[in-house]
């Protein structure tokens, strides 16, 4: 049997966001920095970074934030997106995940994926030659993590020494919130009901108590408490996290000046209220808009 390839002689030295510890602190913060002049300038600031660059996009889930904020991106930093569904690859009949990096890397110059899988997208990036970006597996979401960031920077002016309450599901949010706050000073407190916890090691601290959890934060955060996979187990699901809503009671329960965050889709009236999620202290719009302009920075650095 003839073995696969190993690789190739061609130069593959080359940067990945698959965890979000690929990038020290200060690369982090400079990332947050340039998305902000990118938000300001918007959208002449960072025109022509991927002038002439290809950028693959597979989304093996349906999505709205992550397609539509890295298609416009891409385009905005004058390279052209090319939009790929698990479907329409020859993944879905066979082809092995280290061949399709290989042939992907002669063709684009980064490859951004949303996967299923995390131990997928590991080997894609393990055998790309080009930098791959998580853009989400059920393990991690550092994306996210890095427009969560800037956003609390615009509205507290800084990080260092901030604590975000994250409530509810200990999931790919929460553990790539953990790791981004652990790099910049920010404090991550998770709680999730009996069964629900954060699993394996994580810089977050980890409270049962929701209303202890929230004390003295700067941001209450919260997610959908059925995700894509999990409708099954939905009924129990609802019932086991409604201590966790975040609600006016909630909030009032952290720090005066604190901002209620959530990734979206939301669900109001389950895990948040409609009252929080469209109220003042609501900064979860500016979150899905900061989506845009952290991962151009990010494209930036990694390509142009």
């Amino acid at each position: 049997m003839t073995e696969a390839p190993t690789g190739t002689t061609r130069d593959s030295a080359h940067t990945d966001f698959v965890t979000g510890r690929e990038l020290s602190p200060e690369e982090v913060r400079t990332l947050i920095a340039r998305a902000r002049e990118m938000k300001e300038g918007r959208p002449e600031t960072g025109a022509g970074a991927l002038a002439g660059c290809s950028i693959a996009l597979i989304f093996e889930k349906p999505s709205t934030r992550t397609r539509v904020s890295f298609e416009a991106g891409v385009h905005e930093l004058g390279g052209h997106p090319i939009v790929l569904t698990g479907e329409a690859l020859q993944l879905s009949r066979g082809e092995s995940i280290a061949d399709t990096a290989r042939v992907m890397s002669r063709y684009v110059a980064a490859v951004v994926i949303r996967s299923g899988s995390h131990p997928d997208v590991v080997e894609l990036a393990a055998a790309s030659e080009v930098p791959v970006v998580n853009a989400l597996t059920p393990e991690l979401h550092p994306c996210q993590a890095l427009a969560d960031l800037m956003t609390l920077e615009e509205r507290f002016g800084s990080l260092e020494g901030r604590k975000i309450a994250f409530v509810g599901d200990g999931n790919n949010v929460a553990r790539s919130l953990a790791i981004a706050g652990d790099q910049l000073g920010v404090e991550v407190v998770v709680s999730s009901p009996e069964g629900y916890g954060l699993e394996g090691e994580t810089p977050a601290t980890l409270v049962d108590d929701p209303r202890e959890a929230v004390e003295g934060a700067d941001a209450v955060y919260g997610d959908v408490w059925v995700s894509m996979g999990d409708e099954r187990t939905a009924d129990a699901r609802l019932s086991d996290f409604e201590p966790w809503r975040i609600d006016d009671s909630l909030m009032s329960a952290a720090g005066p000046d604190a901002v209620a965050m959530h990734c979206l889709p939301a669900h109001p009236g389950e895990e948040i209220t409609a009252e929080v999620l469209y109220g003042p202290r609501s900064v979860v719009w500016d979150q899905a808009e900061n989506r845009l302009h952290t991962q151009k920075a990010l494209l930036e650095h990694l390509v142009g």
